[in-house]
């Protein structure tokens, strides 16, 4: 049980990438912390799968890179919560894992599409609904990666650094009108995305933490429940680190 009990109600949200790994924990957090919650993900089955073992309110399978589709979405939340106070942003993928002259186009293209793009999609389709009632809190999960750059893993890292700076720039706009927005850095941690990636690039990236060890999905969960709150109410357009001491800054 968390020791926050009750620090959501009343509060909605929608986490992308909800079906698994960081979103999936996240949600579940929110809604044992008494908020309501919409799981956006691609796969339809996952998505059931994961929304009854949350607890979730509703479950839309799109893609985040399809800007009309997350218009839809979130027309289709926004009915289903009554408002729409929190936004999760954690859909993502790796992408191939090869240098810059071996880097393929399509896979550079898909990469960016979902990891920075479809964060741009979800803000900008979210954000009125906040505006609207005075009141949200946005966070987009960014990475290390986007901080330090990881080799052979470009189109990740500089995707992940646009989120960042996406998310500076969006939070400096909404500054004194209710709604925060504010970026999170995990490190490498336990989770389905690592399936994406050949061990030698995990074990790079665990070689890098000064912990000496991969975190833990809870850990990150923990920060980005602390950013959805109330609680986070004078930090915006910054950004939270899960790092096990790599990044410092």
């Amino acid at each position: 049980m968390s020791a926050y009990q009750g620090r959501f109600t009343g509060r909605t949200a929608i986490v992308t990438g909800g079906a698994s790994g960081l979103g999936k924990a996240s949600a579940a957090r929110i809604v044992a912390e008494g908020g309501k919650v919409v799981l956006w993900d691609l796969n339809p089955e996952t998505l059931k799968a994961a929304a009854e073992e949350v607890g979730a309110t509703a479950v839309v399978a799109l893609d985040v890179s399809d800007p009309e589709a997350v218009e839809a979405a979130a027309r289709t939340s926004h009915e289903a919560l009554g408002r729409i106070d929190i936004l999760v942003a954690s859909a993502g993928i790796t992408g191939a894992t090869v240098p810059v002259q071996e880097f393929p186009l399509d896979s550079w293209k898909r990469v960016v599409d979902i990891n920075l793009n479809g964060v741009f999609y979800c803000c900008r389709a979210v954000t009125p609904y906040m505006l609207a009632e005075g009141y949200g809190r946005i966070v987009n999960v960014a990475s290390v990666a986007g901080k330090e750059g990881n080799p052979n893993a470009s189109a990740y890292s500089a995707s992940k650094a646009g989120v960042i700076g996406f998310t500076k720039s969006l939070g400096k706009e909404l500054a004194g009108k209710g709604v925060i927005a504010n970026s999170l850095t995990p490190a490498t941690f336990e989770s389905p995305i690592l399936a994406q990636l050949p061990q030698s690039q995990v074990d790079y990236m665990r070689s890098k933490i000064p912990m000496g060890r991969l975190g833990e999905v809870d850990e990150s969960a923990a920060m980005v429940c602390f950013m959805a709150s109330e609680e986070c109410s004078f930090t915006t357009a910054s950004t939270f680190d899960t790092s096990g001491g790599r990044t410092t800054y």
